[in-house]
């Protein structure tokens, strides 16, 4: 059995492991980076980037059958299932070259390719071979794709979004389960593509939309063109020759026997803790088997243990992972002066057509909260107009009394622009006021959120508190 000893141990080779292995790299420390898996992050190998690459081929067959409605007349449209998928897996793999160079770029002497368990708070059984000794240790071990129970028994034709990028062809039809980000991205692309797609949810909630009026206004907008079963779910499906049969269950009680090549299991991913170990460590886990962690340092408890990216289970996405990992790993560099570090203003895209937005706040959150809300509506928003992309609806929040801008919520053209524009003003603590004093372009869709904010004003002045207009209210006045 092989003895090493580092100062900080970081457990996974992807987003939050990179960036915390940078950052202890960066106070002098000996550093180890333990991957067991491929190398490539998640993102790259078989999310945000394949993903946006088969959104893109569908973005490009859906300006097609949009441009007679600017007199623009095309041929028939013609889908190369194959072609997409080659130039797909072609740029993906460009990507995951990038990362995998990044990594192999590190001394071999600071890599170990095998999967870690603890044996104790500052010990990992690397291996059959290798034990490592460390002072502070970093998890970073990311998270897998949920298969719910009941659909397990298909086969090869339950699938997760890590299996769609590996397709050499596009499908005949595909049943997606689950209307969250991936659920709705994959679905609504394969749905452009040609493929027919049936999506199902228990809920009647999109992409995590928690306002009533923007979640409904998703629902007609992506439910003009994909195929979306809410408060359905799966209650049996087995596999028939090369298909399924599913038979899905509405909250009416009335039932649907259909058939498809595929079930997409879009469910959500579970955080990769199983099976390394942490009952040898002396942390409290939740009920999830989580270490319970201060989401400003990563630090678990009072430990030298810190915790970074998917696996924590907190804001499953790729910039918050690379913040994490990068405050993780300085605390494990620097430790036991453990700092907060920079979390930047809540941001979440779901590159739907038009895009979903979730900025700082949601309309959940804020309930206990003094906040009045402003909106606009993308249908007669003239850049929007013109793009013949006028759907959607904007809703932004903002505090009583200070003025404060909170949060916003989103489907409509462009919504990644928006997002990050309500972001950097939501980060910077900025007002109402001062957000309106910025230049607005025309035409430009940035006119529609000024609309929005206008609105907001007029609500946060309406509900001022009577004593604010007073200027002297003592008695005898």
């Amino acid at each position: 059995m092989k003895t090493l000893k580092f100062d900080v141990a970081v457990i996974g080779a992807g987003s939050a492991g990179m960036s915390a292995y940078r950052a202890a790299k960066a106070h002098g420390k000996s550093v180890v980076l333990i991957e067991g898996g491929p190398y490539g992050t998640t993102c790259a190998r078989v999310g945000c980037m394949p993903s946006k690459l088969l959104i893109a081929a569908a973005e490009a067959a859906h300006a097609i059958s949009a441009a007679p409605g600017f007199g623009v007349h095309a041929g028939a449209v013609r889908i190369d299932g194959k072609a997409v998928m080659q130039r797909v897996k072609s740029e993906r793999d460009r990507f995951v070259g990038f990362v995998v160079q990044g990594v192999e770029s590190i001394d071999t002497a600071e890599r170990l390719r095998s999967y870690a368990r603890f044996t104790s708070a500052q010990s990992l059984q690397v291996g059959d071979d290798t034990q490592v000794h460390a002072e502070r240790i970093v998890i970073a071990t990311g998270s897998t794709p949920q298969t719910p129970e009941e659909l397990r028994g298909l086969g090869k034709r339950l699938i997760t979004s890590d299996d769609v990028f590996a397709w050499d062809d596009l499908p005949v039809s595909v049943a997606v389960i689950g209307a969250g980000v991936i659920g709705l991205e994959l679905g609504l692309a394969l749905q452009r593509l040609g493929v027919r797609v049936a999506l199902f949810a228990r809920s009647g909630r999109l992409a995590q939309l928690h306002d009533d009026d923007v979640n409904q206004t998703a629902i007609d907008c992506i439910g003009s063109e994909l195929d979306l079963r809410l408060h359905t779910s799966i209650v049996a499906a087995k596999q028939v020759g090369e298909q399924v049969e599913c038979v899905s269950r509405h909250a009416d009680g009335s039932e649907r026997t259909e058939h498809y090549q595929y079930v997409l299991a879009a469910t959500g991913r579970s955080p990769n803790v199983a099976n390394i170990g942490l009952e040898t460590t002396g942390l409290k886990l939740d009920a999830r088997g989580i270490p319970l962690f201060d989401p400003l340092t990563m630090q678990c408890g009072d430990s030298a243990i810190f915790i970074a990216g998917d696996v924590d289970n907190d804001r499953p996405l790729l910039h918050e992972a690379a913040d994490e990992g990068r405050i993780a790993g300085d605390n494990a560099g620097h430790f036991p002066n453990v700092v907060a570090g920079l979390r930047r203003a809540a941001l979440m895209v779901a590159f739907t057509d038009p895009q979903i937005a979730i900025v700082g706040q949601t309309s959940r959150t804020l309930k206990t909260k003094q906040f009045e809300c402003g909106q606009v509506s993308f249908a007669d928003q003239g850049r929007s107009r013109v793009m013949l992309q006028n759907r959607g609806l904007l809703k932004v929040y903002g505090e009583r009394g200070t003025h404060r801008f909170l949060g916003a919520e989103m489907i409509g053209p462009r919504a990644e622009h928006l997002a990050h524009l309500l972001a950097w003003a939501c980060q910077s603590e900025m007002t109402v006021e001062q957000m309106l004093s910025m230049p607005f372009y025309h035409p430009v869709i940035e006119e529609g959120l000024r609309t929005a904010l206008r609105e907001l004003k007029e609500n946060l002045l309406k509900n001022r508190d009577a004593i604010e207009h007073c200027t002297d209210c003592t008695p005898g006045t």
